[in-house]
């Protein structure tokens, strides 16, 4: 996470690094490990409003996600979601095949 002083508070979140990955337990690898795919990116917070700031000794990493997930939209999470469902079907089940000659 990514801080600074706002209006006198310290060490306030204003850009988060975030990752998330999705993992199938029942379809695993060639090694034997589960599948999994993941994205990842930073997603600014809207600071403009810090009546009910928390300091940073308090967060959760509960509070970080809520607060990153409210700035992203439910949809586009949802959308990143279904994303990764399809790279983990595609890794189970490919469509294609790369073939090189030589």
């Amino acid at each position: 996470m990514d801080t600074k002083t706002i209006d006198s508070n310290a060490d306030t979140v204003f850009n988060v690094h975030w990752r998330l990955t999705a993992t199938d337990d029942t379809n695993n690898d060639a090694d034997g490990n589960p599948q999994t795919a993941s994205v990842y990116g930073t997603q600014s917070l809207d600071t403009s409003d810090l009546s009910s700031f928390t300091a940073f000794a308090d967060l959760t990493a509960s509070d970080v996600q809520g607060w990153v997930e409210t700035a992203m939209t439910a949809d586009t999470v949802t959308e990143m979601k279904t994303g990764l469902d399809a790279t983990i079907a595609e890794l189970v089940t490919p469509t294609s095949e790369t073939k090189t000659i030589g």
